[in-house]
């Protein structure tokens, strides 16, 4: 089973390459974002539990969204494998995540890093803020506070899955298609 992540900051490319890998990997798509909306939707337990947060403003808990992301796997039995969006975003999530995958024999395969260099990626959100409409696309400081958060939390687990020898980073800057083509080297190379 092929298990990865598609880690970089905000701008970095991942939703494009994302469904490129999908369609070439046929791996299913997993976003927390999207789980939580459709279990809140459908009023399962775990999206119940999810609303008592939202509702107050919290933060849903880490282990809400491993339930939420246990579920949606449990649901996919013949998959060939997932590909995670927006998620681990910290080394709890991560640590959670490998435990919960050690459930079902398997774990993460690889971990690309989408590397592209802080001003590139202004330039491209401004650009994106102007086309999609997106409110927090539009406002220099808001992005560069953005990629603060990202490297203050998120950052991080690039360390946490190179100690595993899992993270591997590849080059953000270039043609859609040929850092497509760096991201396929590294997972054929399993």
């Amino acid at each position: 089973m092929l298990n990865l992540i598609l880690f970089g900051p905000p701008g970095a490319g991942k939703g494009t390459q994302s469904e490129k890998l999908i369609s070439k990997y046929q791996l299913c798509h997993i976003s927390t974002g999207d789980l939580l909306r459709a279990e809140r939707a459908a009023g399962t337990p775990l999206g119940n539990q999810a609303n008592e947060f939202i509702s107050k403003g919290e933060l849903v808990p880490d282990e809400v969204v491993i339930g939420m992301v246990k579920n949606f796997m449990v649901s996919k039995p013949d998959a060939a494998g997932f590909i995670f969006d927006g998620f681990p975003r910290t080394i709890a999530q991560a640590e959670a995540l490998d435990v919960m995958l050690g459930d079902f024999n398997t774990s993460i395969s690889i971990v690309l890093g989408l590397e592209v260099e802080e001003d590139e990626l202004v330039k491209r959100l401004l650009l994106r803020g102007q086309s999609s409409g997106r409110v927090d696309d539009q406002d220099e400081s808001t992005i560069r506070n953005r990629f603060k958060e990202y490297q203050n939390k998120t950052l991080p687990l690039a360390g946490f899955y190179n100690q595993q020898s899992k993270y591997v980073g590849v080059q953000g800057i270039g043609e859609i298609d040929a850092i497509f083509e760096s991201l396929c080297e590294q997972i054929d190379s399993l």
